[in-house]
């Protein structure tokens, strides 16, 4: 299955939902209203269609293990009025649901590797036993086989067969999501790999020069720095979470700054404006210090001047508000617009793309970077930071 049709089958999933919500807010208001009033016969049946999928889902959204299989193979079976149902991966069967549990090992090569829809009979001794015929559809991902899903009845159906390929389809496009986050999740894993690779060679050289001039002058300055030094590189490079603290983004911005103040000496200004309240908001891990650095490249490195960096962090009601500004050399608007399409070069600006790209990845398009700049204005960075999103429960 190409991009394209992964994200049609996913928004019809969500419209599905979506549907199903819409009809259980009606229901509710109309029973709250007149208890005796529970829709129409078609209204009652698509309301229970819907949420019995939207049980299922959660479960598949975890993968196909034998446990999510387990959970999801109870909530489907009522959607097909069968006698039992069975989930396999590519290898054996994960999950069996109702009547007829004996028959697994018989239908195990049918559920196995299954490459297309296909119907088989099933003998059994015991009178009682309600599977004498199932249909087996394939589960796929991205066109590839990822396991079966079989329906089992007393008797040969072709309605069965139609409905079970229905919900097979709708299995695979939950298991078709479980792909995009974990695709989505290694690309973040990627672009943070990336901005890490991107923290100027320069800069940790220049670094270890400051902090060695002080070795013989001023012993004590020396040990701090290079404390400063490792608890910096240390966050930079830690493993895990993709999402830190303003705290411990800040923390990591002052580790840095003092090191560059190592550096330049009184050419360097910086001032902090930070309000409390917004320091456990969450964010996107190196976020900032990019801008940061972003900031110390343009604002003091090209220029001959004293430097001045702003950062301020101030609560605006649902938001974070976080702006890092220079009084350096500015840039042309249409040089930034090249940067922020990732068209600068590796030399040109330190982060602004990837930072911009992770922000309305989590955020939406209406939290990207908002850049203001001018050739010998300085630059105005100012990122919006929700405080209340998912990822802000930590």
């Amino acid at each position: 299955m190409t991009a394209l049709g992964t994200v049609v089958l996913a928004v019809a999933a969500l419209a599905l939902f979506a549907l199903g919500a819409a009809l259980g807010h009606a229901g509710a208001r109309r029973q709250q209203e007149n208890p005796a009033d529970v829709g129409t016969p078609v209204e009652r049946a698509t309301f229970h269609t819907l949420h019995t999928a939207s049980l299922a889902a959660p479960p598949l959204r975890a993968g196909l293990t034998p446990d999510t299989a387990r959970k999801a193979a109870r909530r489907l079976r009522p959607l097909l009025g069968t006698v039992a149902l069975a989930l396999a991966d590519e290898e054996s069967v994960l999950a069996w649901d109702g009547a007829g549990d004996h028959h697994r090992a018989a239908a195990e090569a049918h559920l196995a590797h299954a490459g297309r829809t296909r119907t088989f009979p099933l003998a059994c001794p015991d009178a009682r036993c309600p599977v004498r015929w199932g249909v087996v559809v394939p589960l796929t991902v991205d066109g590839r086989a990822a396991g079966a899903l079989a329906a089992f009845a007393d008797r040969e159906s072709a309605v069965v067969v139609r409905a079970a390929e229905e919900v097979a389809r709708w299995v695979s496009v939950q298991l078709e999501l479980v792909d995009l986050d974990r695709a989505r999740s290694s690309v973040i894993e990627a672009e943070i790999r990336a901005l890490r690779a991107q923290i100027s060679p320069h800069f940790i050289y220049n670094s270890l020069a400051s902090i060695a001039s002080f070795v013989r002058t001023d012993p004590e300055r020396a040990r701090e720095l290079l404390l400063e030094f490792a608890d910096f590189t240390r966050y930079s490079f830690r493993r895990g979470g993709d999402f830190t603290t303003l705290a411990e983004e800040l923390r990591s911005i002052e580790q840095y700054l003092e090191l560059a103040r190592a550096r330049f000496g009184r050419r360097l200004e910086v001032t902090l404006r930070i309000a409390p309240e917004v320091l456990p908001v969450t964010l996107p891990f190196l976020c900032l210090q990019p801008l940061v650095e972003n900031a110390l490249k343009h604002g003091l490195e090209e220029s001959v001047d004293r430097g001045r960096i702003t950062i301020t962090a101030e609560d605006e009601g649902t938001e974070a508000r976080v702006v890092i500004e220079d009084d350096g050399v500015g840039m042309d608007p249409q040089r930034l617009r090249d940067l922020l399409r990732g068209r600068g070069g590796p030399s040109a600006g330190i982060g602004l793309s990837n930072v911009d790209m992770r922000l309305r990845q989590v955020y939406g398009d209406g939290h990207g970077l908002v850049i203001e700049t001018g050739v010998g204005a300085g630059t105005k960075i100012t990122v919006r930071l929700p405080k209340f999103h998912p990822h802000s429960a930590r």
